[in-house]
């Protein structure tokens, strides 16, 4: 966008240097993808090369959400043979081909290749999933800028300084190698409780608006309709807890949460259920949401036909299988 700076994409309302890093890296991925097409395939038009690079690019990035994220932020054993089970199958990537003919045995042969199956209800992101992917604890509210040839400091920004229409500016005066490198220095935030980024809980969005997440966060699952964290743990199949003692093993949180919901646990909102409850070994954020999350993750998976009965040479390219393979 010539005057604002912005990119023109569907996320610009909301803009920061973390999505025009991905937007960046992937654009210059599919370039790439349609230039090695492009020698491979010499009488291709620009659509069919632009088509294919994109089938390509999307299933990277969700083998990355699948392999590498996943057992990332929840790095138990279990999660990391489950997320690649999800992906190649218990065979292993190398004998995932010997395996075609399992087609619906996705526990052997991995549910990428199988057989399309929406399991009884059309795929979409579910109030429920959107719910348990709260998140924004994960963000930082300042992030110390490093150059990556010795590790010197830049500049730290606080998160208002870069997102919306300040972006342009740090993506101007600071570096891809460099921006990518620092945050590659930064852990982030744990998703717990008195761990939201204190900018959002006060953010001022470039059209005026001005509002705390946190609140608008926890009033968004209740006027959807999600269930409030007792109930929606009931609904997993899971006890629910008797006493705030067993919400969390945190006593001054235990306190405030009784507090909070005048001693009633049935009115605990589910973010502040899953912010609080004990982690398993291992675990980056609540085994409750995981719950859900490990489900849409193999549907995402699963009820797409180019990860399951287009996922084949006809549709990639030979080119594109191997790309996406190694």
């Amino acid at each position: 966008d010539p005057t604002s700076g912005l990119h023109m994409t569907g996320f610009t309302d909301n803009w920061w240097i973390g999505l025009a890093m991905l937007h960046t890296l992937f654009t210059r991925e599919h370039n790439y993808l349609c230039d090695e097409l492009a020698k491979q395939h010499p009488t291709w038009t620009d659509a069919e090369l632009y088509r294919t690079a994109q089938l390509i690019n999307s299933a990277l990035m969700a083998k990355i959400h699948t392999v590498e994220w996943t057992p990332a932020i929840v790095p138990h054993p279990v999660t990391q043979i489950a997320m690649k089970v999800n992906w190649y199958g218990l065979t292993g990537d190398e004998l995932q081909d010997v395996f075609e003919f399992l087609d619906d045995k996705e526990i052997l042969g991995g549910i990428v290749g199988s057989k399309a199956d929406h399991h009884s209800a059309p795929y979409s992101l579910t109030e429920e999933f959107v719910s348990v992917y709260r998140m924004h604890p994960l963000i930082p509210d300042d992030v110390l800028m490093r150059r990556l040839k010795d590790d010197s400091t830049i500049e730290t920004i606080a998160l208002p300084d870069m997102s919306g229409i300040k972006t342009p500016g740090v993506a101007g005066r600071i570096s891809m190698v460099d921006l990518f490198y620092s945050f590659g220095r930064l852990h982030p935030g744990a998703i717990r409780l008195h761990n939201y980024p204190k900018h959002l809980q006060n953010l001022k969005r470039d059209n005026g608006e001005h509002f705390d997440l946190a609140a608008v966060d926890i009033f968004r699952d209740r006027e959807r309709g999600v269930p409030r964290y007792n109930e929606f743990r009931r609904l997993l199949h899971k006890d629910p807890v008797k006493s705030f003692d067993e919400i969390t093993d945190n006593p001054v949180w235990r306190d405030e949460l009784k507090r909070v919901y005048n001693n009633d646990l049935s009115k605990v909102d589910l973010m502040a259920g899953l912010y609080a409850e004990p982690l398993p070994d291992g675990f980056g954020f609540s085994e409750t949401a995981f719950r859900i999350f490990v489900l849409m993750a193999s549907r995402r998976l699963k009820s797409d036909r180019f990860f399951t009965d287009d996922y084949r040479a006809e549709i990639y390219t030979e080119f594109g299988l191997d790309y996406l393979r190694k």
